[in-house]
């Protein structure tokens, strides 16, 4: 069981909270590319990430499709947007201070993933 706060106070949180979590989070996370792109940005920290630089280092994903995502992490106040004075006009990306909590996530999921690479081709 997992802990939570609820007016200010520590309360185990029920099967039906930890499932409409884990729905949540899929509802925002979920998908095929949005935490590629954040793993992306993290790892670009500190780079100009352009749109064109993102889609060029993300194999397979389209203009229409990384914008759309990148739309969705903005609403969701986890990548930041900013229109650089240039000409043409440049917009470039970043991971916010409340998106890099998701981090932990993506590293338990790189590690997961690699691990059951090696268990399948073993």
């Amino acid at each position: 069981m997992t802990t939570i706060s609820i007016n200010g106070k520590i309360q185990e949180a029920t099967c039906e909270q930890e499932l409409s979590a884990i729905r949540d989070s899929l509802e925002i996370l979920g998908g095929k590319w949005k935490l590629r792109i954040m793993r992306h940005l993290n790892s670009r920290e500190g780079k100009r990430n352009t749109f064109k630089k993102i889609q060029r280092e993300i194999e397979g994903i389209s203009a229409k499709m990384l914008s759309k995502e990148l739309q969705d992490l903005e609403i969701n106040l986890l990548v930041s947007r900013t229109v650089l004075d240039t000409r043409p006009v440049t917009v470039a990306y970043a991971m916010t201070e409340y998106g890099c909590s998701v981090l932990p996530v993506t590293d338990t999921l790189v590690e997961w993933g690699l691990n059951h690479r090696q268990k399948i081709k073993s």
